[in-house]
């Protein structure tokens, strides 16, 4: 589709680009956020909630998730920028972050990596879980922020960057599927199947932190030199 003007010539392939570069950054953020990783601490914590009172609980986990990595999106190059940290620094930390959180996946050691016991203390006593612990800590964590920003310094155009942000909109409306079936899921796969789907996940989060942090370096050793 052609167009006059300042529009932008969509040609076949720049579209199969687009499409590539969406859905290998929805299976990044996927596999960091796990959400079915997410699935029995959410059971637990609405195990004494009404079937409505569950289901406000999953949109606003949703939604809280959707705000919480945009606005980091947006405004992790001016977080930077204030502390005075350069990109390869992040790349590097969240690279180390990464690959520790995908350790924690290999090992099932999921809920205890991203939320503490007094976290779950707290939450089981709150008639609130979406944003804490479930948006925050438990779906959206340093990895996925950490993530987003190096995104954002990486692609210049906006239409890139509109695609990032699709991407976030597609993992919120996954994660409310997730948490709606919740329970169906949970006697389909049961606590073995979702050790077994986490670990998966872990290697595929270690992967991603090792990228991360070999590009940080490179990065940075060309720099240096």
């Amino acid at each position: 589709m052609e167009t006059l003007g300042n529009a932008v010539l969509f040609s076949p392939l720049k579209i199969t680009n687009m499409l590539t570069f969406f859905f290998a950054t929805l299976g990044s953020l996927f596999s960091l956020v796990n959400p079915l990783g997410a699935v029995p601490m959410y059971l637990t914590l609405t195990s004494a909630y009404s079937t409505e009172m569950r289901e406000l609980m999953a949109r606003k986990t949703a939604m809280w998730f959707l705000l919480i990595l945009v606005i980091f999106f947006f405004a992790g190059t001016f977080i930077l920028d204030f502390f005075g940290i350069s990109l390869n620094a992040l790349r590097i930390a969240g690279g180390l972050i990464i690959v520790n959180s995908g350790y924690g996946l290999l090992n099932s050691k999921f809920k205890e990596r991203r939320v503490t016991d007094k976290i779950e203390e707290e939450a089981q006593d709150s008639e609130d879980i979406s944003f804490t612990p479930m948006a925050m800590p438990m779906l959206s964590g340093p990895g996925s922020i950490s993530l987003l920003i190096g995104l954002f310094a990486q692609q210049s155009e906006w239409v890139s960057r509109g695609l990032i942000i699709g991407v976030v909109a597609v993992m919120a409306v996954i994660i409310w599927g997730i948490l709606h079936y919740a329970p169906v899921l949970f006697r389909i796969l049961g606590t073995g199947g979702l050790a077994a789907l986490s670990r998966i996940m872990g290697f595929l989060v270690m992967a991603i932190g090792i990228e991360m942090l070999i590009a940080g370096l490179v990065s940075l050793v060309r720099t240096m030199l």
